[in-house]
Parts: structure tokens; sequence; C-alpha cells
């Protein structure tokens, strides 16, 4: 199940994952992973403050038009694997940088909350395309956060 909130312009998703703390932060942070889910993105992190972000995209999304590195950013804090804070900016979009939080919880029986919280202040296009509402642009937050619990839970994404 996935859960939403909007307050203003920060978004939080919260969803219950069949997995360890672990597994789901290699999944976030580790390109074998994130290539399997979601926009099949490939994420390039340097995991320290300061450290770059890069989502790459594949191949065939390159072929479609997509930019090379569709979304580009720098870690702000890490704390594997429990937390993991940077901004995060479409390359696409002529917007701001916004803040992106990644927060892992193990909840007991083998159950992990994963909750993203996304700020998007003076981000409106980001906004939209993030929470899902542009429709030649894919689910947003809600679909990956499905994919990535598909993909963890059964070893299969939702679109394999």
């Amino acid at each position: 199940m996935t859960t939403t909130t909007t307050t203003g312009t920060t978004k939080v998703y919260r969803v219950y994952i069949k997995a360890t703390p672990q597994a789901i932060w290699d999944a976030i942070t580790k390109p074998e992973w994130t290539r399997r889910y979601g926009y099949q993105g490939i994420a390039e992190y340097d995991l320290r403050p300061g450290g770059a972000y890069r989502a790459r995209a594949i191949p065939e999304h390159v072929e479609t038009g997509m930019p090379e590195v569709p979304v580009e950013g720098e870690v702000i804090e890490v704390d594997p694997p429990v937390r993991l804070v940077q901004t995060w900016r479409p390359t696409w979009l002529d917007e701001p940088a916004t803040r992106l939080t990644y927060e892992i919880a193990e909840r007991g029986n083998g159950v992990t909350s994963l909750t993203v919280t996304h700020e998007l202040e003076g981000a409106p296009q980001t906004m939209a395309q993030v929470s899902g509402e542009v429709e030649s642009a894919g689910g947003g937050w809600p679909e990956v956060l499905s994919d990535l619990k598909s993909l963890l839970e059964t070893g299969t994404s939702l679109y394999a």
C-alpha cells in the first residue's frame, strides 16, 4: 500500500515493503537495481555529502529523445541504510533543484517502510510530473514506489 500526503509544496509518499532496509537501500542507490523498476534510470551516486547524483537514461529512452542524464542532483546527507537526502532536478525543465529525502525504517516481521519526502517549492512543473499528474510523463512517485515494492517482494517489475 502506498500513501500520499501533500502539505503545500511538499509531497510525502510511504510504502510498506516485505524486505530488509538494506535491500531497499540497495534498490535506491545501486544501478543494477534502479535499471529494473520505475523509469529504469541508471542511478549513479557518490554517496557522501557534496557528492553527485545522476540518473542516466537507458539507450531505448535516449532514442526517443530523453536526455542522457534526465535527472541530476547533489547528495546532502547519507546514513545507510536508513536515510538519504539529496537534491533532485529534471534536466529538461527550467526549474530549480528540489529536495528529496528517503527514510527507511524496519517495522518488524520482515516489513520495512520507505518514506519519500519531496520538497517542491518553486518547481510546479516538477511537482506535477512526480505526482503523476502529467499524462505523458508516467505515474510519478506512486508508480515508481509501487514498482519498487513489486520488484523487491516478487522479483518482478510491474511491467516485466
